[in-house]
């Protein structure tokens, strides 16, 4: 023990003799490790900002469809049956990986401003929820509708700038009245403007209502894809005529036998109103997607009691390809940049052990006076160790200093997210230490096999 204590105070007091040396030596270990810490820094930090992106663009978000309908043999589709209500969306706000829950009706209707008109891609009629799982929780105008406005079913609409831009020009919409399917509408507020998402879909052409409203006041229906404005007007004349309320005005008739109490409790009816087109949610994380569908199918089938033999009544659609897409080029990014970061760190063992051999052959009458007076090989050997890894773990310590300090200058001046890595940390010190003992064991070896005699000989 004694043995090694000496030569540890041996190879500090060689590097004290020439400092200026000592520090310049150190310096590329330092750039090198302070450039590994602040790259991993802020490679997480951007990481951390994409993963953000992600979720807003939409990549955490499950959709819960209706199951298809079929008759006679003939599937009419995905979401053609009526299954999800108001009620199974609230069940799921007690699903622990959901962030959020909330209920979507939806319509395709004429929008009427004074003299001019437009219809919007979609009518989204839903709760203010809503708006914070697309992130539109800023408004860039007036206000966003209130979950009493839902309970009221009232008559207040959010528009995006698309419509905005084609009904009111350079005029302020907020306060004003427009008409959707003949029912005035009051706009309230303006969504903020986000362009088209990554399908092509302008995001700014939409409308959205409280889904009381749409269900109750304007369409009663299911989504369908082409207006139903015109649709209901071309058919005005006709449901005016054929409806047995007009032809049998003072009956009471009923196309179908009804149902018994009994028949009713051992075969309940499939349809439950009022029905949704759809529950938009999102999960906690994209790790969470996995737990938050298996949540989601147990609630479900429990409320729509359904056996085990029985399948889905509804489906649950995730982003997860967009999702790995951007985590691929996250990781792509990060691991370039901790590869020029070790790049640096590995050119700074190249300067140490470039440093260390000319201090070898400085020192050679110093090492064979050394060996003369009974120092062996290996304690020659373990001294140039020892110089090269303090060397390395000073520059070390000083490079983590420096990397720090780099990272909370870039997030102060240029507003960039960094996040602090305790693993890379350790990993600079290990790898500093590996550096020294590898870039220093050559100089090291070189001196331990110099001939006593020819080092002493040495001028």
């Amino acid at each position: 023990m004694s043995g090694i204590v000496k030569t540890f105070r041996t190879a500090l007091h060689a590097l004290r003799r020439n400092v200026m040396r000592s520090i310049l030596t150190c310096l590329g270990i330092i750039i090198g490790v302070a450039a590994v810490i602040a790259m991993v820094e802020i490679g997480q930090g951007s990481s951390d900002l994409i993963q953000q992106s992600i979720s807003k663009l939409g990549a955490n978000v499950l959709l819960v469809f209706p199951g298809q309908a079929a008759s006679g043999g003939v599937s009419f589709g995905g979401g053609s049956s009526l299954t999800l209500t108001a009620q199974d969306c609230e069940a799921l706000r007690e699903c622990t990986a959901l962030r959020g829950v909330a209920p979507v009706v939806g319509a395709r209707m004429q929008l009427v401003y004074g003299n001019k008109n437009w219809v919007p891609q979609n009518i989204t009629g839903t709760t203010p929820e809503y708006l914070d799982l697309k992130d539109w929780s800023h408004m860039a105008a007036g206000e966003a509708f209130t979950d009493r406005d839902v309970r009221n079913a009232s008559r207040v609409c959010l528009l995006g700038s698309t419509i905005v831009r084609e009904l009111f020009g350079q005029e302020e919409p907020v306060g004003k009245q427009i008409r959707v399917h003949n029912v005035d509408m009051k706009v309230i507020g303006v969504l903020e403007k986000k362009g088209a998402n990554m399908g092509g879909w302008d995001q700014d052409d939409c409308i959205i209502i409280p889904w009381t409203t749409v269900k109750y006041r304007l369409s009663n229906s299911k989504l369908q894809q082409n207006n139903q404005s015109a649709a209901s007007t071309s058919s005005d004349s006709l449901n005016q005529v054929n409806t047995l309320k007009d032809v049998y005005p003072n009956q009471s008739v009923q196309l179908y036998p009804q149902q018994s109490a009994v028949q009713q409790a051992d075969q309940p009816q499939p349809i439950r109103f009022p029905n949704i087109d759809q529950i938009f949610t999102s999960a906690r994380s994209a790790q969470d997607i996995p737990l938050a569908m298996k949540q989601i199918a147990e609630v479900l089938r429990e409320r729509h009691r359904l056996q085990e033999s029985q399948p889905d009544d509804f489906n649950v659609r995730d982003m997860t390809e967009l999702a790995q897409s951007f985590a691929h080029s996250s990781d792509v990014m990060k691991n370039l940049l901790l590869c020029v970061a070790m790049i640096s760190l590995f050119v700074g063992g190249v300067g140490i052990m470039n440093i260390m051999l000319v201090s070898v052959t400085e020192r050679t009458r110093e090492i064979g006076l050394r060996m003369a007076v009974g120092a062996r090989a290996r304690d020659i050997l373990y001294q140039f160790l020892v110089e090269a890894v303090v060397l390395c773990l000073m520059g070390g310590a000083l490079g983590i200093l420096m990397g720090r300090g780099g990272s909370v200058l870039v997030t102060m001046l240029m507003h960039w997210p960094t996040k602090i890595s305790v693993a890379a940390i350790i990993v600079a010190v290990v790898v500093s230490a590996s550096v020294g003992m590898i870039f220093g064991f050559y100089p090291a070896w070189k001196a331990s096999s110099l001939d006593p005699i020819e080092a002493l000989r040495y001028e």
